[in-house]
């Protein structure tokens, strides 16, 4: 993946984690993923015809997945769409971020990258859990999982490749961070939920949020 592209899907991740936490404003984060999704289908489209070898191809399909993902978030929250199509087509990416995982991996010999897109297909199913089947009580975890991996699998790594030091990082290194975000997931989401508001309270309006 470009890595200024994925730099820029660390800064979508890190806004989208926080809609999910209810501290961003779904129109306003809407605005930022068709930024972002327009850069993340424009660089593949420019990889692609400029592409050599069929590796080159597959490489650059993958970005696909994450500028599709945002351009429907952006659009859905902006129109204000049910978000269960979004659900339903992030079970769809995660099983194919998965595929990808082990490409990298077994095809391209690169653990790390492999590693990464694995998480990303964690992530992404739990975006079907939330959103498709309306597990509601996970909706604080996936936000701190979305923004975990704002930085742990798209920030840093983007940066670190922009540097020119990506193969100094070693599969331990990104095992471990994805560990680290996979125990963080697990105690948010063990956490008890809120009580109820009382007959008494005034209860704010709740918005499931749409993010990617």
């Amino acid at each position: 993946m470009s890595s200024v592209g994925l730099l820029f899907v660390g800064a979508v991740l890190f806004v989208n984690g926080l809609l999910f936490l209810g501290k961003v404003d779904p129109k306003s984060a809407g605005v930022f993923n068709l930024f972002v999704g327009g850069l993340q289908t424009a660089i593949p489209f420019w990889l692609i015809s400029h592409a050599t070898t069929p590796d080159q191809i597959l490489s650059a399909a993958g970005i696909f997945l994450f500028g599709f993902t945002y351009l429907y978030v952006g659009i859905g929250n902006l129109k204000g769409y049910d978000a269960s199509g979004l659900g339903w087509y992030s079970l769809w990416v995660a099983v194919v971020a998965a595929g990808f995982g082990v490409v990298n991996i077994v095809r391209f010999d690169d653990t790390p990258s492999g590693l990464l897109w694995l998480q990303w297909s964690v992530l992404w199913s739990v975006f079907w859990v939330v959103l498709a089947l309306g597990v509601a009580r996970l909706t604080a975890a996936a936000g701190w999982l979305t923004l975990i991996q704002a930085f742990t699998t798209c920030t840093v790594p983007g940066f670190v490749i922009l540097l020119g030091e990506w193969d100094r990082v070693t599969s331990g290194e990104v095992a471990a961070s994805a560990f680290l975000g996979l125990v963080a997931f697990a105690a948010v989401a063990a956490r008890k939920p809120a009580p109820a508001p009382t007959a008494t309270s005034a209860p704010a309006e709740v918005r499931v949020p749409v993010s990617a």
